[in-house]
């Protein structure tokens, strides 16, 4: 479990990939101390397991399902990443429940600025817009934000300075693919909708 603050952006050292599955090794200045071997570490929002460690460097093993709904099989050597350790039971919950479980990929189709602000719009694949509402919760790359408007293809975040500054958001570029991971609480209710009574 995570809550969608950031806590620093990393490095990938390198991601080899071997057909649809891939090791990924990350350079971390906060987030590799007190980390052990299994711990869940949020990489652009996608929740990974800790494979082995070497100082600062953590490496990570993503399987063919977290490359298929994920952006992580682009990353290249250099590329920056959100990381986030999972949370700690009594810590501040600053953002929302986030379980670091992607659940598709959209894509930047405008920045726009506005004042101190820029406003994103992202787009949403059509199997998740239903759990898309104004002003509701949504995890873009791992950053918890508030939706402001839902389109009929797309959504929009507002960004203020301290988020473009410490999160990858503030490098990304229109075309740019982003990890989105929707509100759980939308999708139980979902489900308990449309199977009230079975047993």
């Amino acid at each position: 479990m995570f809550t969608g603050i950031v806590e620093e952006m990393g490095e990938v050292v390198s991601c080899t990939i071997e057909g649809n599955t891939a090791k990924l090794t990350v350079r971390a200045g906060i987030v590799h101390a007190g980390t052990q071997l299994g711990d869940s570490i949020a990489i652009n929002g996608c929740c990974l397991t800790v494979v082995a460690l070497a100082g600062a460097e953590l490496t990570f093993d993503a399987i063919p399902e977290t490359l298929s709904r994920t952006n992580l099989g682009a990353l290249v050597p250099g590329s920056p990443v959100n990381l986030e350790r999972s949370l700690e039971v009594g810590a501040r919950l600053g953002g929302h429940f986030v379980q670091g479980h992607i659940d598709g990929v959209g894509g930047v189709v405008s920045l726009t600025t506005a004042e101190n602000a820029v406003v994103m719009e992202i787009s949403i694949p059509n199997r998740l817009h239903r759990y898309f509402v104004e002003k509701g919760s949504i995890a873009v790359d791992g950053v918890s934000l508030t939706v402001v408007d839902v389109n009929a293809d797309s959504f929009t975040v507002w960004t203020i300075p301290h988020t473009r500054a410490v999160t990858t958001l503030g490098i990304r570029n229109v075309g740019d693919i982003v990890n989105i991971e929707c509100d759980m609480l939308g999708k139980y209710v979902e489900r308990l909708i449309a199977e009230p009574n079975r047993k």
